[in-house]
């Protein structure tokens, strides 16, 4: 099942460096995980925003929501997920 999914991240303007630098590298090492084990298909940032789309390639809801409430900034996140199907257009 293939999810598009926008990420706003609102990490608190009050929590310390290091924390801050600390959930960010730990979230980045999570994310190349799934990336390189293709269930992140794909990341795009937004230009100008501390966002992004990503295209999730999972077996359900369930295990997408299991990833995205384990990503490290999750808790500083707002989330919209948006359900794919293939297009009958599409030649791929």
């Amino acid at each position: 099942m293939l999810f598009l999914v926008r990420m706003d991240v609102n990490i608190p303007v009050d929590m310390p460096a290091e924390e801050a630098a600390s959930i960010k590298a730990t979230e980045k090492a999570y994310s190349q995980k799934l990336q390189q084990d293709g269930r992140w298909a794909s990341i795009w940032r937004v230009v100008g925003e501390y966002a992004n789309y990503s295209v999730f390639d999972v077996e359900s809801n369930d295990e997408l929501h299991e990833l995205l409430s384990g990503l490290p900034l999750f808790p500083y996140m707002d989330i919209d997920v948006i359900p794919l199907a293939k297009h009958p257009s599409s030649i791929k």
